[in-house]
């Protein structure tokens, strides 16, 4: 089948009926055989999500009325041609030449003409049409009008820097596990096979490399020696401190990076990994296969806990609560058209149920961390500072400076130091 066709259906999975790049890329790939057509598939599909607003803006200058109904294929066609013809090297003639192809693939021959026409149009006039663009606003940075009136109020100065690094492709990090080897031997490792790799700044065990590649390249990766997560993700671990003997609750754990990861940092530990999605829990599990690594999976609801919960009180919490995930954009650059500003509202109240009901899982002297990967206060410092306001057993551990009970935190932006956003909160029960 037509790569073109499989990519315009992807886009419109996402853009009309709401699902995940994380769904429907895979099941589009699924038909694809050749590894670098299914990598050809995803560079469209999420060069289209970044890029959405100014795509869609050059095909409303060039097309008398949108597409609408059944036809609407066809626009989520043209944002795949107007893609390739903008932001990649593929030859203008090749892009042209088969996402008109792609018609067949998609069942509408009779639109060869227009796709073509509009396509070439593009081509022609594109720096004009550029000039013409409004030098502000949602369609400038690419991201909806509701995340930049929130983010330009918590961050009136870093606003535009927080939209533009959400804009980048994002880098490929992973996490040595340092049971295998030691950081350094590992760079050393890289460093042989001419794999082009940099000690992280943030964390013991961050790496960064020069450029992404396939996992399967990664030296010992299915024997455990390292894991692609985040240096900003790495920190939960650290953060949570967890010791030898400790019995640890990871909350909303799936897919398990900082299951293992809990597991890597300390001996003997016993870790109970939650996840309210049974298939969720499948993917902790092949992490935790693949490192060589043993925890107890439950399904179960955090807001719930006495569903599942087995009565002995945990030493360490770790609480990646469910977020707007408006920090990580530059991988799931999706996530700018599928969330709405109503739903931060609601993720918030859910937030604050986990939260308070993981609060009593916790023995006295225990530690939870606090984690999202979201940059909007709401669901980060004013969460914490509300929690702290009501629940006179908790005393916040300060993670740097300027956290205290009015500012509580750790907030970390995107691209700065290249990591994603995160943000941590450490508390202690008293």
């Amino acid at each position: 089948m037509n790569l073109r066709a499989i990519a315009a259906q992807t886009v419109a999975a996402v853009l009309d009926n709401g699902e995940s790049l994380a769904t429907a890329l895979p099941n589009a790939q699924s038909r694809i055989e050749n590894p670098k057509d299914k990598a050809l598939v995803q560079e469209i599909c999420y060069g289209v999500m970044r890029e959405l607003t100014q795509l869609e803006y050059y095909l409303d200058q060039l097309m008398d009325k949108p597409m609408k109904g059944k036809q609407r294929i066809i626009h989520h066609l043209l944002l795949v041609g107007a893609y390739q013809l903008l932001h990649t090297r593929i030859p203008a003639h090749a892009a042209l030449q088969e996402t008109v192809e792609a018609t067949k693939g998609i069942d509408r021959p009779k639109f060869t003409s227009l796709i073509n026409g509009v396509l070439r149009n593009l081509q022609r006039q594109h720096q004009e049409l550029r000039e013409k663009m409004p030098t502000k606003g949602p369609m400038t940075y690419c991201h909806p009008k509701w995340f930049i009136k929130r983010v330009t109020q918590a961050y009136p100065k870093q606003w535009q820097q927080i939209v533009q690094a959400n804009n980048q492709r994002s880098p490929m990090w992973l996490r040595n596990n340092a049971k295998s080897q030691t950081r350094a031997q590992y760079l050393e490792t890289l460093a042989e096979l001419e794999i082009e790799a940099s000690a992280g700044a943030l964390g013991d065990n961050s790496i960064l490399l020069a450029e992404p590649i396939p996992v399967h390249k990664l030296p010992d990766f299915d024997s455990g020696a390292c894991s692609v997560q985040d240096a900003a993700a790495q920190q939960a671990a650290e953060i949570l401190g967890a010791q030898p003997g400790e019995l640890i609750l990871d909350a909303c754990a799936a897919p398990g990076g900082k299951t293992c990861h809990i597991l890597e940092s300390c001996s003997d530990l016993k870790v109970v990994a939650l996840d309210n999605v049974q298939h969720r829990l499948e993917r902790v599990q092949e992490n935790l296969d693949r490192i060589g690594l043993t925890a107890q999976l439950i399904c179960g609801d955090g807001t719930q806990p006495q569903d599942w919960w087995q009565g002995e009180q945990f030493d360490r919490i770790l609480l990646d609560a469910p977020c707007s995930a408006t920090g990580v954009i530059r991988r799931n650059p999706d996530i700018k058209w599928l969330r709405r500003d109503t739903d931060i509202d609601q993720l918030v109240e859910l937030q604050r149920q986990i939260l308070a009901a993981c609060w009593k899982l916790l023995k006295p002297g225990g530690t939870l961390v606090y984690a999202t990967c979201s940059v909007l206060p709401d669901e980060n410092a004013k969460q914490i500072a509300a929690f702290l306001a009501v629940h006179q057993d908790a005393r916040l551990i300060p993670l740097q400076e300027n956290d205290t009970p009015l500012t509580p935190g750790w907030q970390l932006l995107p691209g700065i130091d290249d990591v994603d956003g995160f943000y941590y909160a450490k508390l202690q029960k008293s």
